[in-house]
């Protein structure tokens, strides 16, 4: 029996460069066109997200200081004692609702915005790293918007039997 064929030996093969998957470009010419049409709508839409965000947590601040007022007011009886404490209530609430809708809403706004930023430096430079994080913006803000909706859609039927007891506590 001769060494060259031997059944149990170690399978031999020609070691040689890789040829990619891929040989086409990442993104042709019309999906940079789509992208860049894109690009300014996403960051003006980011900004608005940041205005809104701010009026919101200002509205909840001054929701907040019109109960301090409130009560303040009461102390010098402008206002009977029972009107005072229930806008009081209302306020703080208000104004802590606000305050944390203005904190979670910050969020998809900054999503959009890096998206629309990382796309105009992509079309700038075509620098394959910028894609990728605006990829990774346009992930995060879709993910960030579904996981939104499910807390609306879970938070939905406690407000249902929040209401029907409400309703059976009024009867």
């Amino acid at each position: 029996m001769s060494d060259e064929y031997n059944p149990y030996q170690s399978p031999r093969t020609e070691a040689g460069a890789a040829e990619p998957l891929i040989t086409q470009p990442a993104l042709t010419e019309t999906m940079l066109q789509h992208l860049r049409g894109a690009s300014p709508w996403l960051r003006f839409m980011g900004i608005i997200g940041y205005i809104g965000s701010g009026f919101l947590v200002v509205g909840g601040i001054s929701a907040i200081l019109t109960g301090v007022i409130a009560d303040a007011a009461a102390w010098h009886s402008f206002l009977p004692g029972n009107i005072s404490i229930f806008i009081e209530a209302i306020s703080g609430i208000t104004g802590l609702v606000n305050i944390a809708a203005g904190a979670v809403s910050f969020f998809p706004a900054r999503f959009a915005y890096t998206f629309g930023a990382k796309i105009r430096d992509y079309c700038r430079n075509s620098d394959e790293q910028e894609l990728e994080r605006a990829f990774k913006s346009n992930k995060s803000l879709w993910k960030f918007n579904g996981i939104m909706a499910i807390a609306a859609l879970a938070f939905i039927p406690v407000m249902i039997l929040i209401a029907i007891i409400a309703a059976a506590a009024l009867v």
